[in-house]
C-alpha cells in the first residue's frame, strides 16, 4: 500500500452514535444501568491514535471531504498542461502574424533590383519561380508607396502599324498614324481596331502571340477573299497557301467551318508601345495615365477625321490594358462621349502609381470593357478590371501550358486571336463563379456565355472556364449546366 492513502486521525473506540452525541454535547455516557453494565467509563473518554484508511471522503464528517494527495497531485497537473497548452497556442498564433513570418529579413534582402530583372530572366525561369518573384516586387512596392512612375515614351519613338486586308503593313509613329491611316482607302468606313501590345517584341512568345492576333484579324476582315479563293482552288485541285491562310499556322485554324462563316469588314491597326519597354525597370516605372493620355489624344484626332467612336475597339494586353483603360478616360473628358469598347489582355500588376489617385482599366473607361485574366497571380492581376471578367482555369499564376510568366501573360492574347477567327467565336463557352472547383461541380450562379471577340455587351461579374493545354485553346464543347442556378431558373 502507499502511505499516501493513509492519514494519522484521532479515532474514540464508540460508536458512531456516540460520536454524534459527543458532537451534539450529549453526555457520552448512557443513563440505562443495562448499557452501562460492565464498562468503563474511563474507556469511553480514552481516544487512541490509530491508522484508518480512508476514502476520498471521510464519512465521518461529510461537510469536510478530504481528498487523497494523488487526486491534488493530478489535478494540478491538469490545470498547468492546460493553461501551458493555450500559451503556446497563443504565441504560436502571435508569430504566425508576423511579417517575418510571410518574408523573413534574408528574403527580402535576396529580391533583386528592378535593374537586376530581365525579360530574358523571366521567360527562362519556371513559371511559379518567375510569379513569385515578381509578386514580391509588387507588394514590398506598395509598403510606402514610394515607387513613382517615370517612363513615358516619346510619340516619335512608338511604332505603329496600319495592317491592310492582304496583310502589308504601313509603317508610322504614334505621332502621325492617324494621318497615314485616314490616307488608306476606305479607312474608318466599318470597325476600327486597335491594338496596344504590352511586352517587348523581342521575346519570340510575345511576338509569336502578335502575330496570330494580327493573323486572325486579317482573316476576319478578308474572309470573303478568303472563301472565294477556297471555292476556286477546290475547283482546280489546287492546295495553294499563303503567310495568312487557315491551314498555314497552327491547329486552331484548321477548322472548315471558316468556309461557311459570316465575316466582317474593318481596319487595324498595332500600336506597339510594348517596343519602348526594352527593360523591366522601364515597364515596372511605366506612367500609365500620362502615357494613355498621349493615345488618347489619338484618338480624338481619329473621331475629328469622320470616324465615329461608336466603331472603336481598344485592345490592351499586360499593362498596355490600363494605358487603354487611360486613354478611354481622356477621350470621354475631351469628348464627352465613350468608346465602345476596351478588352484587356492578362491587365498586369502595377508596380508604381502615384499616391491618392486611381488608375489602371477599370469598368467605365468605356461602354462595354471586358478582361481576361491568365496570370492572376504573376505578372497579371486577380483584381476586376471591367464589366466582365474571364479567369480560365480560375485564378492562378499561370494557364495550363505556360511555363514561364511570359508565355502565360501571352495566353489571353492566343485565346482572344483564336476568338477572332471566323468560325471560332464560341470556342471558349463560360460561366459565372468564384473558382474552377465550383465550375467543376456545376455550382455556378448564372447564363453561360463566351469569352473573346463575341462576348455579349450586357454580360456582368466573373467568369470561369476551362481551356486546353495546346492550340485549339478553346474547348468549344458547351459549359456545364450549373444545377443550383438552372435548376431554379427552369422553375420560375
Amino acid at each position: 500500500m502507499y502511505m499516501d492513502e493513509f492519514i494519522y486521525i484521532p479515532v474514540c473506540k464508540i460508536s458512531r452514535k456516540r460520536a454524534q452525541r459527543q458532537r451534539l454535547g450529549l453526555p457520552l455516557v448512557s443513563t440505562n444501568p443495562e448499557r452501562l453494565r460492565g464498562r468503563s467509563i474511563k474507556r469511553l473518554n480514552t481516544a487512541e491514535p490509530t491508522i484508518k484508511r480512508r476514502s476520498a471522503f471521510d464519512k465521518t464528517d461529510s461537510k469536510y471531504p478530504i481528498m487523497s494527495l494523488r487526486l491534488c497531485l493530478l489535478l494540478a497537473c491538469l490545470c498547468w498542461a492546460v493553461n501551458a497548452n493555450k500559451d503556446a497556442s497563443s504565441s504560436t498564433s502571435m508569430q504566425e502574424l508576423k511579417p517575418t513570418q510571410w518574408l523573413s529579413a534574408a528574403e527580402l534582402e535576396s529580391v533583386p533590383s528592378l535593374n537586376d530583372i530581365t525579360w530574358e530572366r523571366l521567360e527562362n525561369e519556371p513559371l511559379h519561380k518567375g510569379a513569385n518573384l515578381v509578386e514580391k516586387i509588387y507588394h514590398v512596392s506598395h509598403i510606402k508607396h514610394d515607387l513613382t512612375p517615370s517612363f513615358v515614351p516619346s510619340p516619335s519613338n512608338v511604332p505603329v502599324w496600319i495592317i491592310k486586308a492582304n496583310g502589308e503593313r504601313v509603317e508610322a509613329k504614334l505621332n502621325n498614324y492617324v494621318e497615314k491611316a485616314k490616307a488608306q482607302t476606305g479607312f474608318g468606313e466599318d470597325e476600327v481596331t486597335i491594338v496596344l501590345t504590352g511586352l517587348p517584341q523581342a521575346s519570340q512568345t510575345a511576338k509569336k502571340a502578335m502575330r496570330k492576333l494580327v493573323q486572325a484579324y486579317i482573316q476576319r476582315y478578308n474572309l470573303q477573299q478568303q472563301q472565294k479563293n477556297a471555292q476556286e482552288q477546290q475547283q482546280q485541285g489546287q492546295q495553294k497557301s499563303n503567310d495568312y491562310d487557315y491551314t498555314s499556322t497552327s491547329s486552331e485554324e484548321q477548322s472548315d467551318q471558316w468556309k461557311s462563316a459570316k465575316g466582317a469588314s474593318g481596319d487595324l491597326i498595332i500600336i506597339d508601345l510594348g517596343s519602348t519597354l526594352t527593360n523591366f525597370k522601364r515597364y515596372a516605372m511605366l506612367d500609365v495615365t500620362a502615357t494613355g493620355a498621349m493615345i488618347g489624344q489619338t484618338l480624338v484626332q481619329l473621331t475629328n477625321k469622320g470616324v465615329p467612336q461608336e466603331i472603336i475597339h481598344l485592345i490592351g494586353q499586360g499593362i498596355a490594358a490600363h494605358v487603354a483603360g487611360a486613354a478611354g478616360n481622356d477621350f470621354t473628358a475631351q469628348t464627352g462621349h465613350k468608346l465602345r469598347r476596351i478588352t484587356g489582355l492578362d491587365p498586369a500588376k502595377l508596380l508604381s502609381k502615384r499616391r491618392n489617385s486611381l488608375v489602371g482599366l477599370s469598368r467605365g473607361d468605356a461602354d462595354f470593357v471586358d478582361a481576361i485574366h491568365t496570370s492572376a497571380y504573376g505578372m497579371g492581376t486577380f483584381f476586376r478590371c471591367g464589366d466582365v471578367d474571364f479567369y480560365p482555369n480560375g485564378p492562378s499564376a499561370g494557364v495550363p501550358g505556360a511555363k514561364n510568366v511570359i508565355e502565360a501573360v501571352t495566353r489571353a492574347t492566343r485565346y482572344f486571336a483564336e476568338s477572332v477567327r471566323p468560325g471560332n467565336e464560341r470556342n471558349f463557352p463560360s460561366v459565372p463563379a468564384n473558382s474552377l472547383e465550383q465550375y467543376k461541380e456545376n455550382d455556378g450562379f448564372g447564363k453561360r456565355a463566351y469569352m473573346g471577340l463575341q462576348s455579349d455587351f450586357d454580360l456582368q461579374g466573373d467568369y470561369i472556364l476551362e481551356v486546353n493545354e495546346k492550340s485549339p485553346f478553346g474547348q468549344r464543347t458547351p459549359a456545364h449546366k450549373q444545377a443550383s442556378y438552372h435548376g431554379v431558373h427552369h422553375q420560375n
